[in-house]
């Protein structure tokens, strides 16, 4: 009978439902905060404002310090995703809605944390500063806090809500400056971690920055202000710096300018007519052919000079960097503006675009056969796009800063789409743009070149492949992809890249080449091998500053 009612009280045992685990709390400057415990044992922590509400008579002044809360505060789910255009199709936000009130931060952490204090990582998303939102499935912090970091990814103002100057903004502004809301709003999300991540495990003395496209270029940005300078102590960059042509910073006068245009498109009579248009007007009104461009400013307060400037100097921040961009990072139809890649079509693109330069172009990007005018046609893109100003930012930083700098090209190729997603491509800036599934005509334009584009490095990088349904994933890509995070966790950690049973990947060093890592299922690093182009678009580019 005693067997008998020990297996009875066994089921009784299994059947009893198993308590849940308790919502985590931790406190901030703020107030409480309750976050959600992760299967994996990851905290995360959701929605956390960093700044109040830009909106009213905060629209168009730099972020305000967040107001404290009584009791506890859910941060269980994403806050709203900024003001922005549909612009990219691989964009997809967990974000509850568009709104101007979008200044929200979002922590993962492990449960279980040391008596020592973790290595944080705070990520900038891209999208152009006119899209994007640190919601998307592909910046999730999860992995990486599973890897001992504590990630921190963050919502700023984008378009003309994160970039419009005007002579009466400059004018209210307590700083004199107006125009780099966007950026402003990553130095306060910075301001708020340092004050705040020892909360969540974290060492507000290892504060990484990172970034991909418009992030990066933000990473770079970041290093040169003498605002935040002095809150990080390391730097990723995943294609882009605020260089020369890459969305480089323009005068305020110039953007002050073009402020006092758009005013009177919209026949706003003053500051408080302009702020009193509703968001999903102003954001239709800008979205206009012409009317707002968007671009960093050099405002006197938040950046003093070019960062090329500044980095030439050695004026910016002197930390570990770690950049590099993808070896297609877009396609040969970019430089051929829908012109056939035949050696003669080719010819008369250089021809037309770089004039008597053009021999010297068709040297360094030669095209006498079709395949070669691929080639050299998606190099030429690239390096005009993103890759040359991702190079000079790298070629200033390791010449001044006398800090370790690593490089990398990221090669591989991502799988091709599901079926059931039907035939697709990536777009221009990472975005896919999807067909018809129709067969191929004979007479239609050959493929893009194979390699890896535009923003496909993020998922790899991060350990957020798996949230990426759309792609046939293979063994090969998650073999990347945990050597891609492995070395940016290393470096988050001690700000060298390297580890166990990882292919070496040397610094590069002040003189001399750089040594450029490429990461692919083989990966081998090796001397870089074409600064001669680099060194050819670098005398285009920065006789135009």
């Amino acid at each position: 009978m005693t067997k008998k009612y020990l297996v009875l009280a066994l089921l009784l045992q299994l059947a009893l439902p198993v308590p849940a685990q308790k919502a985590p709390q931790i406190k901030v400057e703020q107030g409480t905060l309750e976050g959600t415990a992760e299967k994996s044992g990851v905290q995360s922590f959701k929605g956390i404002p960093f700044a109040q509400p830009p909106v009213g008579e905060l629209r168009w002044t730099a972020p305000q310090p967040p107001k404290n809360w009584t009791g506890v505060r859910k941060a269980t789910s994403f806050g709203n995703n900024g003001m922005q255009k549909p612009v990219f199709g691989d964009m997809m936000f967990r974000s509850p809605k568009m709104s101007e009130d979008c200044l929200y931060l979002n922590v993962w952490t492990p449960a279980k944390k040391p008596s020592e204090k973790l290595p944080v990582l705070v990520y900038f998303y891209g999208g152009g500063y006119v899209a994007g939102d640190g919601s998307e499935r592909r910046y999730d912090g999860e992995s990486l806090a599973e890897k001992g970091i504590v990630t921190v990814t963050l919502n700023y103002r984008l378009g003309i809500f994160g970039f419009f100057s005007h002579p009466e903004l400059t004018k209210e502004s307590p700083n004199h400056a107006s125009g780099n809301y966007g950026l402003l709003d990553q130095y306060a999300a910075l301001l708020w971690v340092k004050k705040n991540i020892a909360a969540f495990g974290g060492d507000p003395d290892k504060i990484t920055i990172a970034g991909e496209s418009a992030g990066s270029i933000s990473v770079s940005a970041q290093m040169a202000s003498p605002l935040s300078k002095n809150l990080i102590a390391g730097a990723i960059g995943e294609s882009g710096a605020m260089i020369n042509p890459t969305l480089d910073a323009i005068p305020l006068a110039e953007n002050e300018k073009q402020g006092a245009a758009f005013t009177e498109k919209v026949k706003a009579g003053s500051l408080a007519a302009l702020r009193a248009i509703p968001a999903e007007q102003l954001l239709e009104e800008a979205a206009k052919p012409g009317a707002f461009n968007t671009k960093a400013v050099v405002d006197g307060y938040f950046l003093t000079k070019l960062p090329s400037e500044t980095f030439a100097a050695g004026e910016q921040a002197k930390v570990p960097l770690l950049a590099g961009w993808t070896s297609t990072e877009i396609p040969y139809q970019a430089f051929m503006h829908g012109q056939f890649p035949s050696p003669e079509n080719y010819a008369k693109r250089v021809k037309e675009t770089y004039n008597d330069k053009a021999d010297e172009v068709l040297k360094l990007y030669p095209g006498t056969t079709q395949d070669e005018v691929i080639k050299s046609a998606t190099a030429l893109a690239s390096d005009n796009f993103i890759v040359y100003s991702t190079w000079k930012w790298v070629d200033l930083y390791r010449k001044t800063a006398k800090q370790p700098v690593y490089v990398y090209q990221f090669s591989r190729a991502r799988p091709a789409m599901k079926s059931e997603m039907g035939d697709a491509k990536p777009g221009l800036a990472g975005g896919i743009v999807k067909g018809d599934g129709a067969k191929k005509d004979e007479n239609a334009m050959p493929e893009a070149l194979t390699g890896a584009s535009h923003a496909s490095d993020i998922e790899y990088a991060l350990g957020n492949l798996a949230s990426n349904t759309a792609f046939g994933w293979t063994a090969d890509d998650y073999k990347v992809s945990e050597l891609n995070e492995d070395y940016f966790a290393n470096f988050i950690k001690t700000g060298n890249p390297n580890g166990k049973k990882l292919p070496d990947w040397p610094v590069s060093k002040a003189d001399g080449d750089m040594t450029v890592m490429d990461i692919n299922v083989q990966s081998k690093a090796a001397k870089e091998q074409y600064r001669a182009r680099y060194l050819f678009l670098d005398k285009i580019y920065m006789a135009k500053k």
